[in-house]
């Protein structure tokens, strides 16, 4: 087993092997990396938790918690950031011997889950939930969360993923809903919740107040056209509407402007700023408007809240349906009058216009003020429209009796502790955006009129003429505390049938996943966790609420610190969305995926009723724009070294699938590196003491294991600081720049039985290099690092100092080296044609300096290899060096010039062919640019693009062959 110690000066290898060193052969390294082939091999990776780990006390421990994924579907590129993160934080944490617990769990998502459900129900059954009835559809829902739950573990321990499953939890299991209940019946008793009418965003479709993160902003630009549940023909927004309200008893009018004529019935005022002159004949005196529909007068109001800048400087005040009207209503101690019920249907009182769909009810309205001679005109209009984001309704603000949780108090802790910096926020960026939602913190809506969902503890006590609200854990003390409240056996108990808000029990979840309430082992050794990590756009939707449910129901903050990483957008910046097709699922990078088979996903989302005719069009056009060719497979821990290596601090997140496949390729250049270190080595075995000895190893030895000290140095700095992606690139420096370019191929220089105990040394460190490198790379690629290590020597009690084998003149030394092969090889290969080894190229080298001089002399054969060349001649005298006839010449820096020299003849022949080449290859990318034509695919028969494939084909068969040649 490999067990890897960190500290800030040595890392420490132990195997639990009998030899010092022994290579294991359970199977033969297959000739190239194929990710497929690697996870089936080691499935486990992601699930070797070992419950001995979990020790007693908080010293020694590193505890997180995933966000839990909804159960409405499948996992998204957010879901594999949010795992990528937190399994190399979990990783790294035990490679420091750090005793560690992930815990994994679900959310039951309430309004989420149901519209998702009732949707696919409708377009199977054709029933909705109220022709099923709430047993059966509950029952329903369950099914739907058992399969879908399956689907989210495995794809979790498909992303390698090292979380405690024994701990496991669903937010509404029994252990969740106690701790749920226990909160609510805690905060009720200190006065932290209350039931009280309120303006709330409300959704029709869904009949049930929804939270301010589940409603979409959209921006109209002017008239619009939008489907809205509940209606055939689409509804036109985005036009203001002038109405001309007559005061009473006079033939003088005020005109108010509003995109939602149908709340006219709601009016109970009209409202100006004292300071508008337009209406100063009106101050000092009652004046009242004639309310056309009510046939009743409604005052003319002044308030300086009032923009007198903002259309006619009058607006109708409909306190029933806007946050604004409603707050001035309080304040001049205005009647409220509901217009619309929470169906979107007129209410009963409104004569014509009773039971009609509110838009159906603007239709009628407008006809209305035009008869009444109270139409002034119809314009474009610029405004934003809120719209649920699950069942795409439009909102409205209804006034209904909720329940609330104060939040001022609380708040006010949350943010002291974060000004005391006793909890941290990184990026430190977001401390702003903290204090901003706190200091203007609202109370909280938790109840949601819903069927999914924790149903509410709150219970109606009635006796006699008296009620009132209680909460209880369980009816029977529901029914107790009544009879004490009232000391009377005559009380009648009745539960709130609403249900929780969804964000309400996942704010528990730091402390109710590890046992509360209940003082647990778990609670007692895990609690409070070290790390929050999510992302940054529900910081103050979760991350909030639980410092301030943490802190109060626990004494505690739930955490320390909190690390918030960007939200997943496609290559060119855009958010994912299904509508656009740039959704990309974990799978699809994982195992790949065609243009066709996308396709057929969008159909099944559409018949199952996730995605409308619409949007199913909009997201195959986008998938056949955005990924013409599909996505090519790439495997999971090229998607996980991926999302680490962009910097996950950044507002937004771009994935680029070919950065992906790139990646990809990366990881197969470490396995070719393994494969010629395992056969050097069967031919070259390193010494038996397999001792690292400075005195031993060549300068390019000393320089690599340089290299890996200071890689491992940037790594330890980098996860200090969260930055995952400076840890990637640095070892993706080392083992595509420094070791597999440079290191390898110096190594081939000794690789023969004439100079063995170099070669042998050489060995030693390739396989040194390789081991601690991937113990490295492994929390990023656990899969191509368990693979690659089982066929690498174990190495017992073997130390790797970074400190000791530091050097930094070295390092620089060789790369003035490098920077001298890099300027040759550039050199070389912008000659038309590029000179290659065959053309028996030599090349000659004027240093200028002493230390230069001789540090080229001592790596000849170095540099002969890395630059290909045959010969490598050092010149020291600017006489000779000038007398050589080269082919061409160039200076790598100040201090160096150099020459090649090359057989004219070859060169020439190259050329002639190389310009054949260039035919070939010019007519096909003309080709491929044909038959890539969307155009053409889409009009060409099938006799002409056959022609143009063996076209095609055959110049490749033409171009391989010249180049052979």
């Amino acid at each position: 087993m490999k067990l890897y110690n960190y500290n800030s000066s040595c890392v420490l290898l132990q195997r639990s092997v009998s030899s010092t060193i022994r290579c294991y052969t359970r199977r033969a390294l297959e000739t190239a990396y194929k990710p497929a082939l690697v996870e089936v091999n080691n499935r486990n990776v992601g699930n070797r938790f070992r419950k001995d780990k979990l020790q007693q006390g908080n010293e020694n421990r590193f505890s997180l918690l995933l966000p839990p994924p909804n159960i409405t579907g499948d996992l998204h590129l957010g879901h594999a950031l949010t795992c990528a993160i937190q399994d190399v934080l979990i990783r790294w944490k035990e490679k420091q011997g750090l005793s560690c617990l992930w815990l994994p769990g679900m959310d039951h998502a309430g309004i989420a889950t149901q519209v998702v459900v009732e949707k696919n129900l409708q377009k199977q059954t054709k029933l909705s939930r109220h022709d099923m009835g709430k047993e059966k559809f509950l029952s329903e829902v369950w099914n739907w969360k058992k399969e879908k739950a399956t689907n989210i573990r495995r794809d979790l321990n498909n992303l390698g993923s090292r979380l405690n499953w024994e701990h496991e939890y669903f937010t509404m299991d029994k252990r969740q809903s106690k701790a749920v209940k226990e909160a609510f019946v805690q905060l009720f008793d200190a006065n932290l919740i209350y039931r009280d009418k309120a303006l709330v965003n409300w959704s029709c479709a869904l009949e049930s107040a929804i939270s301010d993160i589940e409603v979409d902003n959209i921006e109209i630009n002017g008239p619009t056209a939008i489907q809205v549940p509940g209606y055939q023909e689409k509804i036109i927004f985005g036009e203001m509407v002038d109405v001309a309200y007559k005061v009473s008893g006079t033939q003088e009018e005020i005109l108010v402007s509003t995109t939602r004529p149908e709340t006219l019935l709601g009016d109970v005022a009209v409202a100006v700023n004292p300071a508008d002159a337009r209406y100063d004949q009106f101050k000092g005196r009652t004046t009242m408007l004639w309310h056309p529909v009510r046939l009743c007068e409604i005052p003319l109001i002044f308030d300086e809240s009032v923009d007198p800048e903002f259309g006619t400087g009058a607006v109708k005040i409909t306190p029933a349906h806007d946050r604004y009207d409603y707050d001035v209503a309080l304040k001049h101690q205005l009647p409220v009058v509901n217009v619309i019920t929470s169906k979107g249907i007129i209410e009963k009182e409104f004569g014509p216009f009773s039971d009609l769909p509110r838009y159906k009810a603007r239709s009628k309205m407008l006809d209305f003020l035009a008869n009444q001679s109270l139409l002034r005109g119809t314009r474009p209009h610029c405004m934003v429209l809120p719209v649920c984001s699950r069942s795409k309704d439009v909102i409205e603000f209804l006034l209904r009796p909720q329940w609330f949780v104060r939040c001022q108090n609380m708040a006010r802790k949350a943010s002291q502790a974060v000004e005391t910096g006793e909890l941290r926020i990184t990026p430190k960026v977001f401390e702003k955006e903290w204090f901003r939602w706190l200091e203007n913190c609202h109370d909280w809506c938790i109840s949601r009129q819903l069927w999914w969902g924790h149903q509410i503890p709150a219970y109606k006590v009635q006796s006699g003429q008296n009620s009132s609200w209680i909460a209880a854990r369980s009816l029977q003390e529901a029914q107790s505390k009544a009879e004490t409240m009232y000391d009377s056996k005559d009380c009648k108990v009745t539960q709130d049938s609403d249900v929780l808000d969804t964000w309400f029990s996942s704010s528990l979840l730091p402390f109710s996943s590890v046992g509360w309430p209940d003082n647990t082992t778990e609670l007692q050794n895990f609690y409070p966790l070290n790390l929050m990590e999510t992302g940054h756009d529900i910081l103050f939707f979760w991350v909030a609420r639980m410092v301030m449910l943490g802190q109060q129901l626990t004494g505690q903050l739930p955490f320390n610190n909190i690390l918030l990483h960007g939200i997943i957008c496609d290559e060119f910046g855009r958010k994912m969305s299904k509508s656009l097709g740039n959704v990309i699922k974990p799978e699809h990078v994982i195992k790949g995926v065609t243009l066709e088979q996308l396709n057929k996903e969008a159909e099944t989302s559409h018949q199952q009723g996730i995605l409308s005719a619409e949007e199913f069009k909009k997201s195959v056009t986008g998938q056949r724009k955005m990924l013409p060719n599909g996505i090519p497979e790439c495997g999971t821990d090229a998607l996980r070294f991926t999302m680490c290596s962009a910097n996950v601090k950044n507002h937004f997140i771009n994935f680029n699938v070919q950065e992906c496949y790139t990646n990809k390729l990366f990881f197969n250049k470490i396995w070719q590196a393994t494969r010629y270190s395992l056969n050097c080595t069967e031919r070259f075995a390193p010494l038996d003491n397999y001792h690292l000895s400075k005195d031993k190893l060549t300068e390019i030895d000393r320089w690599i294991l340089s290299r890996l000290s200071t890689t491992i140095a940037v790594t330890q700095r980098a996860f200090d600081d969260f930055n995952f992606h400076l840890a990637t690139a640095s070892w993706k420096t080392f083992f595509y720049n420094n070791f597999c370019d440079v290191y390898l191929e110096t190594t081939k220089v000794h690789m023969s039985s004439e100079q063995a105990s170099i070669a042998a040394n050489h060995c030693l460190v390739l396989q040194h290099c390789l081991v601690v490198g991937l113990h490295h790379l492994e929390v990023f690629t656990p899969f191509l690092a368990d693979e690659l290590l089982t066929h690498l020597p174990a190495f017992q009690d073997l130390q790797f100092n970074p400190n000791e084998w530091t050097d930094q003149e070295l390092e620089s030394k060789i790369a003035q080296l490098l920077g001298i092969c890099q300027s040759i090889r550039q050199t070389k290969s912008e000659f038309n044609p590029p000179i290659a080894r065959k053309h028996n190229p030599v090349l000659h080298l004027l240093s200028k300096t002493g230390s230069l001089s001789n540090l080229i002399q001592s790596h000849i054969k170095n540099i002969e290899q890395l630059t290909q060349c045959s010969a490598v001649m050092l010149h020291t005298n600017e006489d000779t060096f000038s007398k050589v006839s080269f082919t061409t010449q160039s200076s790598a820096s100040h201090e160096c010039y150099f020459g090649i020299e090359t057989d004219l003849r070859a060169s020439k022949q190259v050329s002639s062919k190389s310009k054949k080449i260039l035919k070939l290859e010019s007519e096909l990318d003309k080709l491929l640019g044909i038959v890539a034509n969307e155009g053409y695919q889409r009009s060409a028969n099938e006799l002409v693009k056959r022609t143009h494939l063996e076209k095609i084909d055959q110049l490749k068969l033409q171009i391989k062959e010249m180049r052979h040649l």
